[in-house]
C-alpha cells in the first residue's frame, strides 16, 4: 500500500510532461512552421480544447468507473505519446501541428483526472495530502519540457518531443503493471451521463466546483504567459535572463506548494487552506504591475516564484473537496467532468488575455486574472455563510 502513491505520483509526472511540450519549443516551432509570435495562445488553447473534449467523452462514457482505471491510464498515455511525436514529422503545416496538440490533449484526459480517481480509490483518509503529491507531480511534469529545452539548447528541438513521449509511455506502463484496482473502488457497469449533474445539486460539491473553476481561470494562463512575462522584461530592461530555465523553476516550484498545502489541510482543514491560497493568488494578480514594472530583477523573480506557489497550492484541495462530495459510484466521472469544465475556462482566459494583449500594456494585463479567484472566493464565502446561518 505504501508503494502505491509514489508509483502514481511518478507515473503522473512522466505522463503530464506532454502538456507543455509545445510551449517549451515554441520559438523553434515558429521558425520551423513560419508561425506568428502570437501562436502561443492557439497552441496552448488547442491542448486545452483537446483535453476538454477528451474529458467530456471519458465522462459521458464513464470509462474510469466502468473499466480498470490503470488500464485507461496506460492506453491514454501511449496514445498521447504517439500524437505528441506527430509534430516532429516533416512537411507539416500549422493545421497539422494544432491537430497533433489537440489529440495529445484529448488523451491527457485519461491521465490527469484518472490518476486522481486511482488515488481516491486507495486513500480516503488523508486524501488531500495524497492529491497534493499527485497535483504536485502534474505541476513538475508541466514544467519539465522547459527544463529539457534549457539543458538541450544546442540540440534540435525534436529531442524535447522524443524525451517527453518516451517517459510518458514509461509512466503509463508503470501504472498498468504496478497499480491494481484500489480497495475503495466501486465499479459502475452502465453508462450514466447524468451522474455529474446529479452531483452538482449537492451544495458542497457545487461550491467546490465553482472554486475550482475560478482557480483555473488564473492558473493555466499564468503558466502559459510566464515565458512571455520574462521575455518582455528581458527585452525591455536588457537583462540577462535564462527564460526557459526560469520558466521551469517558477512553474515547478508549485509542486512543492501542492505537497505543503496537502499537509497543512490535515491541520487547518481543506477548505480553509484552499481559501487562503486562492486569496493570495488573487492579490498577486492585482499587485502584478508593481513587480512587472520594477527595475529590480530579484524583486520580479521573487514575486513570480511566490505567485507560482500560491497559484497552484489550492488545486489538490479543490479536487479533494470535489472527490469527497461526489457520489462514490461516480467519483471518477465527477472528477473528469469538473476537469472538463475547468479547462474550458482556461481556454476562455488564455484567448481573452491574448486578445487584449495588443490593447493593454503587458505590465497591467495580468490584473484581469483576478476575476477568477474573486468568483471562487465568493462561492466559498456563500457556502460558509449558509453553514453558519
Amino acid at each position: 500500500m505504501k508503494r502505491i502513491l509514489p508509483i502514481i505520483v511518478i507515473s503522473q509526472f512522466f505522463c503530464t510532461s506532454l502538456w507543455f511540450a509545445g510551449n517549451a519549443i515554441l520559438p523553434d516551432l515558429i521558425k520551423s512552421f513560419h508561425l506568428e509570435p502570437g501562436f502561443l495562445a492557439h497552441l496552448t488553447s488547442m491542448v486545452q480544447f483537446g483535453f476538454i473534449t477528451g474529458t467530456l467523452v471519458f465522462a459521458l462514457l464513464t470509462l474510469a468507473d466502468r473499466f480498470s482505471p490503470s488500464l485507461v491510464f496506460f492506453a491514454s498515455s501511449v496514445a498521447a505519446s504517439l500524437f505528441n511525436l506527430g509534430i516532429v514529422m516533416d512537411h507539416l503545416d500549422s493545421v497539422w501541428l494544432l491537430f497533433f496538440r489537440f489529440s495529445t490533449g484529448f488523451f491527457l484526459a485519461g491521465i490527469y483526472p484518472v490518476g486522481m480517481k486511482i488515488a481516491s480509490d486507495y486513500y480516503q483518509k488523508g486524501l488531500g495530502k495524497s492529491l497534493g503529491f499527485l497535483v504536485g507531480a502534474l505541476v513538475v511534469g508541466t514544467a519539465f519540457p522547459h527544463l529539457v529545452k534549457s539543458v538541450s539548447m544546442n540540440f534540435s528541438w525534436k529531442y524535447v518531443v522524443f524525451a517527453t513521449s518516451a517517459i510518458s509511455a514509461l509512466g503509463g506502463l508503470s501504472m498498468l503493471l504496478l497499480v491494481p484496482n484500489g480497495p475503495f473502488r466501486k465499479s459502475s457497469q452502465q453508462l450514466s451521463p447524468n451522474v455529474f449533474f446529479s452531483g452538482f445539486r449537492n451544495k458542497n460539491f457545487r461550491a467546490a466546483a465553482i472554486g475550482y473553476f475560478g482557480h483555473m481561470w488564473e492558473l493555466y494562463t499564468f503558466w502559459a504567459f510566464i515565458p512571455v512575462m520574462l521575455s518582455v522584461y528581458k527585452n525591455h530592461y536588457q537583462t540577462d535572463l535564462n527564460v526557459p530555465l526560469l520558466s521551469f523553476a517558477i512553474i515547478a516550484s508549485g509542486g512543492l506548494a501542492c505537497v505543503l498545502s496537502g499537509y497543512l489541510s490535515q491541520r487547518l482543514g481543506v477548505k480553509r487552506v484552499a481559501t487562503i491560497s486562492l486569496c493570495l493568488s488573487c492579490l498577486c494578480c492585482c499587485g502584478s504591475p508593481l513587480f512587472l514594472l520594477s527595475r529590480s530583477v530579484s524583486a520580479l523573480i521573487s514575486f513570480l516564484f511566490f505567485w507560482g506557489l500560491v497559484v497552484i497550492a489550492d488545486s489538490p484541495l479543490f479536487s479533494t473537496l470535489v472527490a469527497q462530495n461526489a457520489p462514490e459510484e461516480s467519483r471518477g466521472t465527477a472528477l473528469t467532468m469538473v476537469n472538463c469544465l475547468g479547462f474550458s475556462v482556461t481556454i476562455i482566459s488564455i484567448q481573452f488575455i491574448n486578445l487584449l494583449s495588443n490593447d493593454i500594456s503587458g505590465q497591467y494585463l495580468y490584473t484581469l486574472l483576478a476575476v477568477g479567484p474573486m468568483v471562487g472566493l465568493i462561492a466559498l464565502w456563500k457556502k460558509t455563510k449558509e453553514k453558519t446561518s
